[in-house]
Parts: structure tokens; sequence; C-alpha cells
């Protein structure tokens, strides 16, 4: 039988607040009936409006959810409020599933089995030589302007930085040049004002738009695979020299940043990584009506870091297949890049555990860890840490975690972390949290009572 997951994994779960409030309402056993639960999956009926129950289901084993209520969230109260009951061993074993739920498990197991189509079959058409060599020149015409806007902001000084409407005409530019990455970061710059030191954070975020410029310039040769101009100074054979240079893996991630797509067939064609990956944490963020959840793994034998990104409309359904403080045995491919970090689960080879505590690091690993990211790939803004034998503490400039060999600090807008002190008592933890240029992002912490989501 699987180990149980605990109230906060469950919680975690939840597309929303308001769904974990009602989830905790249809959690008690005498709403539920015909419920069981085996290695695979755990079931139940629960009493709701109508003359027949709603019939809930989870697959253990991923996790994914069914459910005959009419909710369009994704898991729904009534599977958050079956796992809830589960995880208070509240629901009883059984020899097999029930009927309905083992078709269920049968049909999944059988979609798992068929082979994915080929790219032909798909109707995918390669791509047009002309039409890409058409975007690199909106993208290198795009970039020039923002050069010019750069070098402009530099002679008019940073006063004129507090019209946020400065941004905007940009940014839709950028977007109209197929550069969706630089029109984003464009479009965050308004986010550092906030800022009490933001000239020299500003000044900062410009030096990196205009090394990314130059780099992209420097990666695309004239006559190369990308087949146009960069718009730059680089031509001919030092174009190519320049180009060359640059490396790969470096170009990967400068196309990346920009917003050049890498498509999930690519990546699923690459190599692949196996390891026991710990699930540390995950953050939804919403921005122009789409949500994006981020998942933050680690390798347990690799060490390797690795991040999963799902998207959805504000209001609809991302994936959460992946539980925080699970490990799964999974084939994990990596986005291409000089410091790969975003990957797909390839396939998966066992069912997703509780686990005891990722392995952690002292800070000063950590910051290692951090430093040779960044040199790979310099626009990096987050990475997942696991920190051993850390507690929260006061410093001078607000919250920090600190550790026998020193403190970082703690994101502005984690504020006083009040559940993570709580935790604490003031005894040092493991804990995950997400590194960001402006401070620690807490996602988890292990004591000796096992997981807590913070």
């Amino acid at each position: 039988m699987i180990e149980r997951w605990n109230r906060d994994q469950v919680l975690a779960l939840a597309p929303d607040a308001s769904s974990q409030k009602a989830a905790q309402g249809v959690s008690s056993p005498g709403t539920w009936s015909a419920a069981g639960v085996t290695a695979e999956a755990v079931w139940g009926e629960c009493k709701g409006s109508g003359s027949k129950p709603y019939r809930a289901c989870v697959d253990l084993t991923e996790p994914a959810y069914r459910c005959t209520c009419p909710s369009r969230k994704f898991p729904c109260k009534h599977a958050l409020g079956l796992l809830l009951l589960w995880s208070a061993d509240g629901v009883p074993e059984a020899a097999e599933p029930a009927d309905w739920v083992a078709e269920w498990l049968e049909q999944r197991r059988a979609r798992a089995a068929r082979p994915a189509p080929a790219r032909a079959e798909r109707g995918g058409a390669a791509p047009d030589p002309g039409r890409a060599a058409q975007r690199e020149q909106r993208v290198a015409a795009g970039l020039e302007e923002l050069e010019r806007w750069l070098t402009d902001q530099l002679r008019q000084g940073l006063a004129g930085a507090r019209r946020h409407d400065q941004w905007d005409g940009l940014v839709k530019r950028l977007v109209d040049a197929q550069a969706p990455g630089v029109a984003g970061t464009v479009s965050r710059l308004g986010a550092v004002l906030a800022a009490d030191d933001w000239p020299a954070r500003l000044l900062g975020e410009y030096s990196l738009l205009h090394l990314l410029i130059t780099a992209y310039r420097r990666s695309a040769a004239p006559g190369g695979a990308d087949g146009a101009a960069a718009g730059g100074t680089d031509g001919g054979a030092d174009g190519a020299a320049a180009a060359g240079a640059l490396g790969a893996e470096l170009r990967q991630t400068v196309r990346g940043r920009i917003g050049f797509p890498v498509s999930q067939q690519d990546v699923l064609a690459g190599e692949t990584v196996r390891d026991r990956w710990d699930v540390l944490g995950r953050r939804d963020e919403e921005q122009d009506r789409l949500t994006t959840r981020r998942v933050w793994l680690r390798g347990r034998t690799t060490g390797r870091a690795a991040l999963v990104l799902s998207f959805a409309p504000a209001g609809q359904a991302l994936d959460a297949s992946l539980v925080t403080g699970t490990t799964l045995d999974a084939d994990l491919a990596f986005y291409p890049g000089s410091a790969p970090l975003r990957a797909l689960v390839a396939a998966r080879h066992d069912t997703a555990a509780p686990q005891e505590g990722p392995p952690g690091s002292t800070l000063e690993q950590a910051l290692a860890e951090v430093a040779a990211a960044l040199a790979g790939d310099p626009w990096l803004d987050s990475w997942p840490l696991v920190l051993d034998r850390v507690a929260p503490v006061r410093g001078g400039g607000g919250w920090m975690l600190g550790g026998p060999d020193g403190a970082l600090p703690l994101h502005p807008s984690a504020a006083a972390p009040w559940r993570l002190l709580a935790v604490s008592g003031g005894h040092p933890l493991t804990v995950a949290a997400e590194w960001t240029p402006d401070g620690l992002l807490p996602l988890a912490a292990w004591d000796d009572e096992g997981l807590v989501i913070l």
C-alpha cells in the first residue's frame, strides 16, 4: 500500500483557496460511501445535491483525477475531499478497485501504451526556411530598436523611468517583432521601481538586456542555420567565428531568452536523465490572464535541478500530477541550453512516493551552485535550492535563512515567515527554497515530524 500523503500535500493540489475550503467541507467520513483504496487508486461516492452521489477517484500513481460532478476546477473539491479523508486514514483498504474505477484505470493504461503519432501523421509541416528567415529579420530589427532605446535611457538619465507608460509601446513593438521573451522582460521592468535601490537595479536590468542583444547578434551568423542576418556589425567570416565562439549551448540559451520556441517533440526526442526526483514545491503566477505553474525538482543521485512548467488560461485547470513532497522515479528530458533547467517528464517508472526529506547542502555549496548556473546563463532569475540545517533569523535588512556558515536573505514578498518560524521553533530544518536575485522564496521544510509546505 502506498504511504499516505499528509494534509499539506493534499491542500497544495487545490487550484485556489476556495477549493481548499470546499474540500474540507466534504472530507468527513459521513459524506462518503463505497470508498476504498489500493496501491493504485483511491475512490468513493460523495453525497451531492442530486439523487445520485458523485463518483470521485484518484489514480495515485501519477496522480490523475476523475469525478462525475460538473465542476470545471481540477482537481475538484470532491477529489480533494476524498484525498483529505484518505490522508486522515479514513478510507478502508480494498483487495481490488471497484468496477468503474478499474475500467477508468484500464483506459488510462491503454492510452499510455499507445505510441505517439509521428510528426507527419499529426499534420505537422517541416519548418519553412523563408518564414524562419523573415522572423530572424524581425527579431533583429526589434532588438536594434531596443538597443537604441537603451542608449536613449542612459543619455537622458533614469528620472523618466518612473513613467510606466514609456515601456508599453516598446513591449508591443517587441511582440510584433516576434521577440516575446524580451518583451516579457521589458514589461516587468516596472516592478523594479518598488525597491529602495531601484536606480541600481534598473541599470542592472538594462545591462542584461544589452548583453542579450549582443549575444544574439553574435549567435546569428549570416547564411548560417538561421539563414538571416542579425542586423549587427558582425558579418561574413567574422560573424561565423563569433557565432561559433558563442557555443551551441549558450546560443540555445540566448534564443530561448529572446523567445524562439523549442517544440516538446524535439525535447522528448533528445537524451533523457533517469533519477529519483524529489518534488520540492511549486508556485503559480498569473499574468495577462495566463497562469503559469512552476514545479521544482531535484535528482537524488545526479543532484540536478529541474523545472517543469505548465500553462493554462486564468480559471482553467493546470497540471496537478506532481505532488510536493513525493519522490518520482522518472526520465526527464531537458530543454537545450548552457544551464539546462526546464524539463519535461518523459516517462514514469514507479508510483510517486512520499519522501523522508531530500538531501540538503550548506549555504556555501548552494551559492557555488547558483554561481555556476549564472555563469552558464547570466539571465537566470530563479533556481531551486535545498538547504540543510538552516532556520529563519532576523537580520539587519529583514528576515534571512541562517545556518552554520552564514545566512541568505528571504525575498521581500515573504514578509515575516510565520509558518516557517512556527515549524522551526528556533531549531534547524531542511528547507527547499527558490533562489531569486531578490532573495529566497521558501517552498517546503522538513522537520522531525515530516513535510510542511510553505
